[in-house]
Protein backbone atom coordinates (compact mmCIF):
# COMPACT_ATOMS: atom_id res chain seq x y z
CA UNK A 1 0.00 0.00 0.00
CA UNK A 2 2.59 2.35 0.95
CA UNK A 3 4.69 1.65 -2.10
CA UNK A 4 1.21 2.69 -4.06
CA UNK A 5 0.86 5.99 -2.66
CA UNK A 6 4.44 6.57 -3.37
CA UNK A 7 3.76 6.06 -7.31
CA UNK A 8 0.62 7.84 -6.75
CA UNK A 9 2.57 11.16 -5.17
CA UNK A 10 5.56 10.52 -7.21
CA UNK A 11 3.56 11.03 -10.44
CA UNK A 12 1.65 14.35 -8.94
CA UNK A 13 4.69 15.95 -8.17
CA UNK A 14 6.58 15.22 -11.29
CA UNK A 15 3.63 16.35 -13.67
CA UNK A 16 3.70 19.71 -11.53
CA UNK A 17 7.72 20.12 -11.58
CA UNK A 18 7.60 19.86 -15.32
CA UNK A 19 4.66 22.09 -16.18
CA UNK A 20 5.61 24.62 -13.40
CA UNK A 21 9.07 24.67 -13.36
CA UNK A 22 9.38 23.24 -10.64
CA UNK A 23 6.80 24.06 -7.76
CA UNK A 24 5.24 21.07 -7.04
CA UNK A 25 8.22 20.21 -5.01
CA UNK A 26 7.13 21.85 -1.98
CA UNK A 27 4.60 18.95 -1.93
CA UNK A 28 7.55 16.38 -1.66
CA UNK A 29 8.15 16.55 1.82
CA UNK A 30 4.52 16.79 3.34
CA UNK A 31 4.09 13.96 0.68
CA UNK A 32 6.93 11.70 2.26
CA UNK A 33 6.12 12.25 6.10
CA UNK A 34 2.43 12.60 6.08
CA UNK A 35 1.08 11.13 2.79
CA UNK A 36 2.81 7.81 3.59
CA UNK A 37 1.37 7.28 6.83
CA UNK A 38 3.89 8.76 8.86
CA UNK A 39 6.39 5.97 8.11
CA UNK A 40 9.50 8.71 7.47
CA UNK A 41 10.48 11.46 10.04
CA UNK A 42 12.13 14.37 8.42
CA UNK A 43 15.98 12.57 8.51
CA UNK A 44 14.79 10.30 6.23
CA UNK A 45 12.51 12.37 4.32
CA UNK A 46 14.60 15.65 3.60
CA UNK A 47 17.24 13.59 1.78
CA UNK A 48 14.55 11.29 -0.38
CA UNK A 49 12.81 14.33 -1.24
CA UNK A 50 16.51 16.05 -2.36
CA UNK A 51 17.17 12.90 -4.33
CA UNK A 52 13.72 12.75 -5.91
CA UNK A 53 13.41 16.68 -7.01
CA UNK A 54 17.36 16.43 -8.38
CA UNK A 55 16.54 13.53 -10.51
CA UNK A 56 12.90 14.65 -11.62
CA UNK A 57 14.09 17.82 -12.18
CA UNK A 58 17.32 16.87 -14.03
CA UNK A 59 15.28 14.82 -16.30
CA UNK A 60 12.87 17.55 -17.00
CA UNK A 61 15.95 20.27 -17.55
CA UNK A 62 17.27 18.09 -20.49
CA UNK A 63 14.85 19.20 -23.26
CA UNK A 64 15.30 22.67 -21.89
CA UNK A 65 18.98 22.52 -22.78
CA UNK A 66 18.53 21.07 -26.00
CA UNK A 67 16.15 23.85 -26.65
CA UNK A 68 18.48 26.86 -25.70
CA UNK A 69 15.94 27.60 -23.00
CA UNK A 70 18.50 27.69 -19.66
CA UNK A 71 20.50 31.13 -18.99
CA UNK A 72 23.91 29.55 -17.92
CA UNK A 73 25.36 31.95 -16.54
CA UNK A 74 22.34 32.95 -14.28
CA UNK A 75 22.14 29.34 -13.18
CA UNK A 76 26.08 29.53 -12.71
CA UNK A 77 25.38 32.45 -9.90
CA UNK A 78 22.31 31.15 -8.18
CA UNK A 79 24.64 27.64 -7.65
CA UNK A 80 27.24 29.54 -6.62
CA UNK A 81 25.22 31.34 -4.14
CA UNK A 82 23.18 28.69 -3.54
CA UNK A 83 25.31 25.39 -2.66
CA UNK A 84 27.05 26.96 0.56
CA UNK A 85 24.11 28.24 2.05
CA UNK A 86 22.17 25.09 1.21
CA UNK A 87 24.91 23.41 3.72
CA UNK A 88 24.35 26.23 5.90
CA UNK A 89 20.34 25.25 5.79
CA UNK A 90 20.85 21.93 6.32
CA UNK A 91 23.26 22.61 9.64
CA UNK A 92 20.43 24.79 11.37
CA UNK A 93 18.19 21.66 10.67
CA UNK A 94 20.05 19.84 12.71
CA UNK A 95 19.93 21.72 15.38
CA UNK A 96 16.09 22.54 15.40
CA UNK A 97 13.48 20.23 16.75
CA UNK A 98 11.37 18.55 14.18
CA UNK A 99 7.76 20.24 15.41
CA UNK A 100 9.75 23.53 14.88
CA UNK A 101 11.03 22.54 11.45
CA UNK A 102 7.63 21.42 10.16
CA UNK A 103 5.96 24.88 11.29
CA UNK A 104 8.45 26.68 9.83
CA UNK A 105 7.75 24.18 6.30
CA UNK A 106 4.42 25.37 6.73
CA UNK A 107 5.84 29.19 6.73
CA UNK A 108 6.96 28.63 3.49
CA UNK A 109 4.53 27.02 1.96
CA UNK A 110 2.10 29.40 2.56
CA UNK A 111 4.58 31.76 1.13
CA UNK A 112 4.93 29.73 -1.90
CA UNK A 113 1.12 30.00 -2.37
CA UNK A 114 1.38 33.45 -2.13
CA UNK A 115 3.80 33.86 -4.55
CA UNK A 116 1.91 31.68 -7.29
CA UNK A 117 -1.43 33.71 -6.68
CA UNK A 118 0.37 37.00 -7.11
CA UNK A 119 -0.10 38.48 -10.72
CA UNK A 120 3.08 38.14 -12.15
CA UNK A 121 2.53 41.31 -14.54
CA UNK A 122 5.51 42.16 -16.64
CA UNK A 123 8.88 41.22 -16.44
CA UNK A 124 11.73 42.93 -14.63
CA UNK A 125 15.00 44.17 -16.47
CA UNK A 126 18.13 44.33 -13.76
CA UNK A 127 19.54 41.13 -15.97
CA UNK A 128 18.11 41.84 -19.69
CA UNK A 129 20.06 39.89 -22.42
CA UNK A 130 20.57 42.39 -25.42
CA UNK A 131 24.01 43.16 -27.58
CA UNK A 132 25.49 44.26 -24.44
CA UNK A 133 25.02 41.16 -22.30
CA UNK A 134 24.48 41.02 -19.23
CA UNK A 135 23.65 44.36 -16.89
CA UNK A 136 25.49 42.77 -13.96
CA UNK A 137 25.76 46.37 -12.07
CA UNK A 138 22.29 46.06 -11.35
CA UNK A 139 22.13 42.28 -11.80
CA UNK A 140 23.98 40.75 -9.41
CA UNK A 141 22.30 42.40 -6.12
CA UNK A 142 19.10 40.62 -6.66
CA UNK A 143 20.33 37.28 -8.17
CA UNK A 144 22.75 36.84 -4.98
CA UNK A 145 20.58 37.32 -2.24
CA UNK A 146 17.80 35.41 -4.58
CA UNK A 147 20.39 32.32 -4.99
CA UNK A 148 21.34 32.51 -0.73
CA UNK A 149 17.67 32.49 0.04
CA UNK A 150 16.76 29.61 -2.19
CA UNK A 151 19.97 27.40 -1.50
CA UNK A 152 19.73 27.89 2.41
CA UNK A 153 15.53 27.22 1.97
CA UNK A 154 16.77 23.80 -0.06
CA UNK A 155 19.29 22.76 3.10
CA UNK A 156 16.38 23.19 5.77
CA UNK A 157 13.47 21.49 4.29
CA UNK A 158 14.43 19.82 1.38
CA UNK A 159 12.80 22.11 -1.09
CA UNK A 160 13.36 22.80 -4.87
CA UNK A 161 12.59 26.28 -4.66
CA UNK A 162 11.80 26.77 -7.88
CA UNK A 163 8.52 28.67 -6.22
CA UNK A 164 11.07 31.48 -5.60
CA UNK A 165 13.45 30.52 -7.95
CA UNK A 166 10.75 31.20 -11.19
CA UNK A 167 9.69 34.59 -9.70
CA UNK A 168 13.01 36.13 -8.63
CA UNK A 169 14.31 34.98 -12.38
CA UNK A 170 11.10 36.77 -14.34
CA UNK A 171 9.87 39.26 -12.26
CA UNK A 172 13.60 40.81 -10.80
CA UNK A 173 15.84 39.88 -13.56
CA UNK A 174 14.22 40.02 -16.51
CA UNK A 175 13.86 36.30 -17.99
CA UNK A 176 11.56 35.39 -20.46
CA UNK A 177 9.47 32.53 -18.56
CA UNK A 178 10.40 29.54 -20.71
CA UNK A 179 14.08 30.24 -19.96
CA UNK A 180 13.43 30.76 -16.44
CA UNK A 181 11.56 27.33 -16.75
CA UNK A 182 14.89 25.71 -17.59
CA UNK A 183 16.83 27.80 -15.83
CA UNK A 184 15.14 27.05 -12.41
CA UNK A 185 15.09 23.68 -13.44
CA UNK A 186 19.10 23.52 -13.59
CA UNK A 187 19.27 25.78 -10.31
CA UNK A 188 17.02 22.61 -8.43
CA UNK A 189 19.51 19.92 -10.03
CA UNK A 190 22.87 21.87 -8.16
CA UNK A 191 20.80 22.67 -4.95
CA UNK A 192 19.19 19.57 -4.77
CA UNK A 193 22.69 17.33 -4.89
CA UNK A 194 24.48 19.84 -2.55
CA UNK A 195 21.57 18.97 -0.17
CA UNK A 196 21.54 15.68 -0.66
CA UNK A 197 25.54 15.36 0.00
CA UNK A 198 24.78 17.48 3.36
CA UNK A 199 22.03 15.07 4.27
CA UNK A 200 23.23 11.68 3.79
CA UNK A 201 25.78 11.51 6.94
CA UNK A 202 23.92 9.02 9.14
CA UNK A 203 20.69 9.01 7.05
CA UNK A 204 18.92 5.90 6.64
CA UNK A 205 17.16 6.34 3.47
CA UNK A 206 14.51 3.71 2.49
CA UNK A 207 15.05 2.59 -1.39
CA UNK A 208 12.07 1.02 -2.47
CA UNK A 209 10.26 4.31 -1.64
CA UNK A 210 12.44 6.46 -3.05
CA UNK A 211 12.37 4.19 -6.57
CA UNK A 212 8.58 4.29 -6.54
CA UNK A 213 8.33 7.62 -6.08
CA UNK A 214 11.74 8.80 -8.14
CA UNK A 215 10.03 6.67 -11.03
CA UNK A 216 6.92 7.87 -11.35
CA UNK A 217 7.95 11.67 -10.79
CA UNK A 218 10.53 11.31 -13.72
CA UNK A 219 7.82 9.59 -16.26
CA UNK A 220 5.47 13.25 -14.81
CA UNK A 221 8.15 15.31 -15.46
CA UNK A 222 8.45 14.08 -18.90
CA UNK A 223 5.20 13.97 -20.05
CA UNK A 224 4.26 17.14 -18.85
CA UNK A 225 6.70 18.74 -20.50
CA UNK A 226 6.07 17.62 -23.92
CA UNK A 227 2.55 18.42 -23.27
CA UNK A 228 2.94 21.05 -21.16
CA UNK A 229 2.49 23.72 -24.39
CA UNK A 230 -1.01 22.61 -24.17
CA UNK A 231 -1.97 23.41 -20.64
CA UNK A 232 -3.42 26.63 -19.03
CA UNK A 233 -0.80 26.92 -16.48
CA UNK A 234 -1.62 29.76 -15.04
CA UNK A 235 -5.23 28.64 -14.22
CA UNK A 236 -3.24 25.11 -12.95
CA UNK A 237 -1.13 27.58 -10.65
CA UNK A 238 -3.98 29.11 -9.28
CA UNK A 239 -5.22 25.65 -8.36
CA UNK A 240 -2.33 24.76 -7.24
CA UNK A 241 -1.30 27.47 -4.67
CA UNK A 242 -4.94 26.60 -3.26
CA UNK A 243 -4.09 22.67 -2.92
CA UNK A 244 -0.44 24.47 -1.10
CA UNK A 245 -2.20 26.25 1.11
CA UNK A 246 -4.26 22.89 2.10
CA UNK A 247 -1.27 20.97 2.76
CA UNK A 248 -0.12 23.92 4.98
CA UNK A 249 -2.77 23.86 6.51
CA UNK A 250 -2.67 20.19 7.24
CA UNK A 251 0.94 20.23 8.65
CA UNK A 252 0.00 23.18 11.21
CA UNK A 253 -2.94 20.87 12.28
CA UNK A 254 -0.70 17.42 12.71
CA UNK A 255 2.05 18.80 14.18
CA UNK A 256 0.73 21.32 16.88
CA UNK A 257 -2.44 19.14 17.63
CA UNK A 258 -2.01 15.69 17.15
CA UNK A 259 1.43 15.35 18.28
Amino acid sequence: MTLTVALALGAIIGVLLGLLGGGGSILAVPALVLGLGLDLDLDQAIPISLLVIGVASLVGAVPKIREHQVNWRMAGVFAACGIPATFAGSAVGRLLPQSVVMVGFAAVMVLAGIRMLMDRGDTGTACEVGDSGIDWRRCAPRSIPAGVAVGFLTGLFGVGGGFLIIPALVLMLGLDMSVAVGTSLVIIVANSAAGLVSHLNGASIDWAITAAFAGTAIAGSLIAGHFGTKVDTDKLQRWFAYLVFAVAAYVLVDTILLR
